[in-house]
């Protein structure tokens, strides 16, 4: 939400690796970043006003309103940004939870989607690293479980009875 594992982990990676790599993710739908548009803040350094960029989106966690001091700081760090639709970053994170077990939330869905993207480029033998610090158990009520039921069906609870569990 605020940055500050981009920030932490851009200036951490950076210091010890300058050759690094380091790419910054932002919903298609906010391009705050990517607009070039500086963030107007007070003297305190909180945002005097939401930026001019922001649109709603649904990648919860990511992008609020303005851009955090903590973020802004970082982006020295930054060498790219990549943007992600909403419907795909919600897809990926769904595709994570059912082929890998990972469940993650809609931000991590958007953080392994840019990550893919960044793979089809990138030269043979790099290494790409997608950090997913969230859970999906945030976000149960929100469009990435359209379509999932809340009860088992007979299929599943078949399945289920079929383990050690469930005699």
């Amino acid at each position: 939400g605020t940055g500050g594992t981009f920030s932490g982990v851009a200036e951490a990676l950076k210091t010890a690796h300058p050759e690094v790599k380091i790419v910054l993710t932002e919903p298609a739908e906010a391009p705050l970043v990517s607009s070039g548009t500086a963030q107007e803040r007070n003297e305190s350094g909180a945002p005097s006003s939401a930026h001019p960029a922001w649109k709603p989106h649904p990648i919860q966690g990511w992008t609020p309103n303005f851009i955090p001091l903590v973020c802004e700081r970082g982006l020295k760090f930054k060498d790219e940004v990549v943007l992600v639709d909403g419907k795909d970053a919600i897809a990926t994170a769904v595709q994570l939870a059912q082929r890998e077990g990972i469940f993650c939330g809609i931000s991590g869905g958007a953080t392994v989607w840019s990550a893919i993207e960044v793979c089809k480029r990138a030269p043979p033998g790099s290494t790409v690293l997608a950090l997913i610090p969230d859970t999906a158990e945030r976000y149960l009520s929100t469009p990435m479980f359209d379509g999932i039921e809340a009860d088992m069906s007979a299929e599943e609870i078949a399945i289920f009875e079929s383990t050690p569990l469930g005699k």
